[in-house]
């Protein structure tokens, strides 16, 4: 059967390929220009690769080598790939690479529904989502632990430096008829053959990748430490593993190793327009940089924030309501905590409240306050629910960058789907 009808002409995968079509590819395409006295090979066609990976996200794929086995047995997979040659590490790098592609790739799938009208930033819902690392606990290591770690780190790359694998040829010898299998059974066993050059390249590359690791975790610890008492700064620890990840309290209550993805969503038709990864488990503080972020990207302000009890921070509330410069105002929806005294009015103003938290205090107690805070569980929940049905439950990449771009596809492929949605004729309103 021909390839191009191995699927329906409305199948899904076909709608992805269209988009990617749309799509401004100069900066990938530049990158892959042939350059003179090099060697080389044909390379794989970008538009394939970002194809791949946005169908493969859309149906709950983030694994290089599941996505490599699917191009190969699975229809629409390889009605995508066509042909092209592939594998798991070309996928697997592809994905955590360009991260300046995955921005201009994010905002486009935002500029393509704006253009349609499709797209009201006055009023979005922000909410944090942790995600699992990809480390474990026992990879957290405390400052002793570290530097001894570091020493043993730089003395297995000074080793393995100035290890040469040896190039003599063993010795012959004649043995007459009958007395070889006699000889074999009396002589000792074969010591190991020495590792060849590509072997000691990737040793030596490990190693190399280990120091680093360890050196970036030690970077890392005075930043953590600061974030203890005095008394108990001795007791922060960081992962040799991932050094960018943190222990968060996870949604069962555990703590585990993982990113905070932020992402904000309209509320009237749950496009993303702004996403970020922190390596704080709170969400205190990250309502103001998304709010900057969505301007900076789109030149357009959100009027309106939602967003839950761990983003309502006076701090936060202040720098938003009433923005410094020429920035403009946002209204905060955040349940106001309760009192810890019974009795207290937690609408009423407090003694020492700024005027903008005491316009949110009086705010939140309204009816009509009420009636659009119940808008924010059915934008920002609804988003990072089915960014979960979509794989992002534990990460397979290491580093703030790579999660940076994982979080980036992820926030595309959701537009992506919004706006097969809302463009579909089924969604189109007359007129």
């Amino acid at each position: 059967m021909p390839l191009d009808q191995v699927i329906e002409p409305d199948h899904p995968a076909r709608a992805v390929w269209r988009f990617v079509e749309g799509l401004d590819l100069s900066l990938l395409y530049e990158r892959l220009r042939s350059r003179q006295h090099t060697p080389g090979r044909p390379p794989t066609d970008p538009r394939v690769l970002v194809a791949l990976w946005l169908y493969a996200i859309l149906y709950g794929v983030i694994s290089a080598r599941r996505l490599e086995d699917l191009s190969v047995h699975h229809n629409p997979f390889r009605w995508l790939r066509g042909g092209v040659p592939l594998n798991h590490h070309l996928l697997s790098d592809f994905l955590v690479e360009h991260l300046d592609f995955l921005e201009q790739l994010f905002r486009h799938s935002v500029a393509v529904l704006q253009q349609e009208g499709l797209v009201d930033f006055d009023r979005v819902g922000q909410d944090g989502l942790r995600v699992r690392a990809s480390a474990g606990a026992a990879s957290f290591r405390r400052q002793t632990t570290l530097e001894h770690l570091l020493h043993q780190a730089e003395q297995t790359v000074q080793r393995l430096q100035a290890s040469v694998a040896p190039s003599a040829e063993p010795e012959s010898s004649e043995v007459t008829p009958g007395e070889d299998v006699a000889a074999e059974k009396a002589a000792p066993a074969r010591p190991a053959e020495p590792p060849t050059a590509r072997q000691q390249a990737a040793q030596q590359r490990a190693a190399r990748e280990r120091l680093q690791r360890v050196q970036q975790a030690l970077a890392r610890l005075p930043q953590l430490q600061a974030k203890k008492k005095p008394e108990d700064q001795q007791e922060a620890r960081v992962s040799t593993t991932d050094p960018d990840a943190t222990i968060m309290k996870m949604g069962d209550g555990g703590y585990r190793p993982a990113y905070n993805f932020q992402f904000s969503t309209t509320c009237a038709q749950q496009v993303i327009v702004g996403v970020d990864v922190v390596r704080t488990g709170s969400d205190q503080g990250q309502l103001p940089p998304m709010l900057d972020q969505i301007e900076e990207r789109f030149a357009q302000r959100p009027q309106e924030a939602l967003v839950d009890g761990g983003f309502a921070n006076h701090d936060d509330i202040e720098a938003v309501q009433s923005p410094a410069g020429e920035k403009a105002a946002c209204k905060v929806y955040a349940p106001v905590p309760k009192p810890k005294k019974e009795g207290v009015d937690r609408h009423a103003p407090h003694a020492g409240d700024s005027p903008a938290v005491a316009e949110w205090r009086q705010r939140m107690g309204t009816a009509a306050a009420k009636e659009i805070y119940k808008q924010r569980a059915a934008t920002a929940e609804c988003v990072n629910a089915q960014a979960r049905n979509h794989g992002l439950i534990r990460l397979l990449v290491r580093g703030l960058q790579k999660v940076k771009a994982v979080a980036l596809w992820f926030a595309t492929v959701h537009n992506m789907a919004r706006g097969f949605a809302l463009l579909s004729p089924q969604a189109a309103t007359p007129g």
